[in-house]
């Protein structure tokens, strides 16, 4: 059954309150809570960017971006499983149209987890490619069904050729290594493959998913295909950061109307402090919020025609947004009083979890703005992605 962008949107913002509910014991189980997955595979929420032919929805970066920060609003770790398994299911789509429909000849998306750094080695072999490696962060492996990696193919000429390979999850060893402060409930464990022969129908390579010319981009018509990976890489990191700012914002504002100053007859909503550390949360989380609106519009626009000023600077941009969302609830936190600090106050996750995704790679906003400020004085980028 078909169902709109707005509809869509509408049954992120329902789930919010799930994943809030099922917060704490996923954090407790350091896995994403199995009701929470059946539920946002029931809302069709891992269908979102796969092509109509295999059953998805195909929406696009706009619609991503409204359904991932309505989902952060709840709890930043189960939305960062989704938008990634979002993201993965979009990567699957780029691989060779034979994988393709093979994987979606009898359903609509996979949980696929992903690690995208070229930590593996490969070499040709009679039947495709022998893979072997160790891969860290590899989000949402307790639900997996499938697993992207990314790995060096040796040549005798020249530097390595980097691949993305798809592997199924019985062919795929784990390690149970997230012992962490922040994003426990991600699931992200070690994964470990051993000379397992991958066919050549399963890799895809990682150049031209950067470029949006992989093979996704000539087999489908929709411009979503076309698009770089590193803007969509972004976009899903970030949105949970985003989300949770605009969450905690809001439960702030809340708590002040309830708060009385301690030996006093006032509400902390009368203090001029309160009213203005409010004010500056308040245009902090738009600017937030507005800096991945900015890029997704842009994105849309010029996707595989993005210059690598452009690619670097919606890089730069997501990096700023989540470092703007870490500070935003580190100041709500100094602005809450005792009473949240209590571990069961959902602030408490917040800042764990923000603090923690913050480190991810993508958001070293040294080495991003770096990179855009080589651009900017016409200079080539330093970073893979």
């Amino acid at each position: 059954m078909s169902i709109t962008t707005s509809e869509l949107i509408q049954r992120a913002r329902d789930l919010a309150p799930i994943l809030a509910q099922h917060a704490s014991e996923a954090e407790r189980e350091r896995k994403p809570a199995n009701a929470v997955i059946e539920a946002m595979r029931e809302a069709r929420i891992f269908d979102l960017m796969v092509p109509r032919i295999y059953g998805g929805l195909e929406f696009d970066l706009d619609t991503y971006l409204e359904v991932g920060l309505a989902l952060s609003e709840g709890d930043a770790s189960m939305a960062w499983v989704a938008t990634f398994y979002i993201e993965h299911n979009w990567m699957l789509c780029q691989f060779p149209e034979a994988f393709q429909r093979e994987l979606y000849a009898d359903c609509s998306h996979v949980l696929a987890p992903a690690s995208l750094a070229p930590d593996g080695y490969a070499e040709p072999v009679e039947g495709g490619l022998r893979l072997s490696g160790r891969w860290k962060w590899a989000t949402g492996w307790p639900h997996a069904e499938w697993v992207i990696a990314g790995a060096q193919l040796a040549r005798d000429k020249g530097r390595p050729e980097l691949l993305f390979f798809a592997l199924p999850r019985d062919q795929v060893d784990f390690e149970d290594t997230w012992w962490v402060d922040g994003m426990r409930a991600t699931g992200s464990h070690d994964i470990l493959i051993d000379e397992r022969v991958v066919p050549p129908e399963r890799t895809v390579s990682i150049p031209a998913m950067s470029e949006g010319k992989a093979p996704g981009a000539q087999i489908h018509e929709g411009p979503l295909y076309r698009t770089p990976m590193s803007p969509i890489l972004g976009l899903a990191a970030s949105m949970p950061a985003v989300g949770q700012a605009r969450a905690g914002l809001a439960r702030f504002k809340e708590e002040l109307g309830a708060r009385d100053v301690y030996g006093g007859s006032k509400k902390h909503a009368e203090r001029p402090a309160a009213q203005i550390r409010l004010a500056g949360l308040e245009l902090a989380v738009e600017q937030a919020e507005q800096l991945l609106r900015q890029v997704v519009g842009e994105v849309m626009k010029v996707r595989e025609r993005a210059s690598p000023g452009q690619r670097t600077r919606w890089l730069a941009a997501t990096a700023t947004a989540v470092q703007q969302s870490r500070q935003i609830l580190a100041t709500i936190a100094q602005g809450s009083g005792a009473s949240a600090h209590f571990e069961s106050h959902p602030l408490q996750r917040a800042v764990r979890d923000v603090n923690t995704l913050s480190c991810h790679t993508v958001f070293d906003l040294d080495q991003r703005l770096e990179n855009y400020g080589r651009t900017l004085l016409g200079l080539e980028p330093n970073s893979l992605y």
